[in-house]
């Protein structure tokens, strides 16, 4: 079975909104072996609108229209799919009393424009329980079937989870799951990653299934996605379990972390694990590690913090550190034993670089300090890129070289 989406709304198009609905709506479909070879922007114009799902229609079994379904004039996806069911808009006053009790809930009279939500194409079915003032749609076409869910993402999750991706399944008349893995990596280039894995790409290519590819992802590394198809959930992980397998013994220690870890969730737990403590001074990556540790460890238990010394004179006076070193290795290595004795943390980390030297043309040359009990390294990158690239990088780079440190020592 093949379902398309359509996304309604010129502000998807002016880039005003970024349409994260469709990619959660493909992944949904994935996850029950539901193809999606298309997914449209349309903006909210009435003519295109209409001639979008006319295509969609056309190629795919099913159609899921993401927006437009608000009481304001723009809104105008219950007419367009009233005239391709050659249908008028009826009133359904369920819907209308549902909206009124949604306002009358939250204290406030509802405008009188709202009650144009409770407009549908006659013959379309209303999704039950709604979760906001703009009721879902089941629409029969023929043999195929047209979705409209609100662009609001909370409601239309909801709709997807509770009524649209149960009848596509009954639809469908069977349930392939299909799962995916990612295992994130740093350390290798996007060309490296594929020269390695080139030889077992090639025999799963040969089998079908499972699938490897590849994401690059930035400041969270080069992600590898092992896809299995099943039909059944244990089926299809225990393809994944197998593949996993044969992707770490090719890639080590480069892979950091699975699906939802970060490289930042895998350093809290492994500084738990050995019963360390870390601190750090940012200068080149100026908070940015700060703020993502912070998260993967909110209430301190073994981050205990750090300082992003901007000016010369706060580095002198709270670090003891000279502006003459700063952006050099040395540096590096004093801002690191400088945390560590700040606050008294087992570890203590740095970020310096040409980049925060005022007056030095040279670019991208960056010092990552770590120092402790047995003294301080310092790893010298040449990272790519504007200093906001390289601010990004720096933190992925250093917190990558602390977890093959902890690594080595578990």
């Amino acid at each position: 079975m093949r379902c398309e989406v359509v996304a309604i709304g010129t502000e998807l198009l002016l880039g005003q909104i970024i349409d994260t609905n469709s990619s959660w709506i493909g992944e949904q479909l994935t996850q029950i072996g539901v193809d999606s070879l298309y997914q449209t922007k349309v903006g909210d114009n009435h003519s295109r609108i209409i001639a979008t799902i006319k295509t969609a229609l056309e190629r795919s079994d099913a159609v899921i229209c993401c927006g437009g379904l608000g009481p304001t004039q723009d809104d105008i996806t219950r007419e367009a799919i009233a005239e391709i069911m050659d249908v008028e808009l009826i009133f359904d006053s369920s819907i209308a009393e549902t909206i009124k009790k949604m306002f009358v809930s939250r204290g406030r009279s509802m405008p009188d424009n709202n009650l144009k939500q409770a407009e549908i194409p006659e013959g379309a079915s209303p999704i039950p329980k709604q979760p906001g003032t703009a009721p879902g749609l089941i629409c029969p076409i023929g043999q195929k079937v047209l979705y409209a869910v609100p662009g609001v993402p909370y409601e239309m999750h909801q709709m997807m989870k509770t009524a649209i991706l149960p009848d596509l399944i009954a639809r469908a008349g069977h349930k392939s799951i299909i799962k995916s893995r990612v295992l994130k990596t740093w350390g290798y280039s996007e060309s490296r990653l594929a020269e390695i894995l080139e030889n077992r790409i090639s025999e799963l290519d040969e089998a079908g299934n499972p699938t490897i590819a590849f994401l690059a992802s930035g400041i969270e590394g080069l992600k590898v996605r092992i896809t299995a198809k099943g039909n059944t959930q244990a089926e299809a992980e225990e393809l994944i379990e197998k593949e996993e397998e044969n992707v770490r013994q090719l890639l080590g220690s480069s892979i950091f972390a699975t699906d939802n870890e970060t490289m930042e969730s895998t350093i809290i737990n492994l500084l738990k694990k050995s019963g360390l403590t870390l601190s750090l001074v940012e200068v080149t990556s100026g908070g940015i590690a700060s703020a993502r540790l912070s998260a993967a460890d909110p209430f301190g238990e073994v981050f205990f913090g750090s300082i992003v010394p901007r000016s010369s004179g706060t580095r002198k006076q709270l670090l003891n550190v000279p502006q003459d070193i700063i952006g050099t290795s040395e540096g590096a290595k004093q801002l690191a034993i400088a945390a560590r004795a700040l606050f008294k943390t087992d570890i203590g980390l740095s970020t310096t670089g040409e980049h925060d030297v005022l007056g030095v043309t040279k670019r991208g040359q960056t010092y990552l300090g770590i120092a402790n009990q047995n003294g301080a390294q310092v790893e010298q990158v040449k990272l790519p890129g504007d200093y906001e690239r390289v601010r990004q990088f720096s933190v992925i780079s250093l917190l990558n070289s602390l977890r093959l440190s902890l690594s080595k020592k578990n």
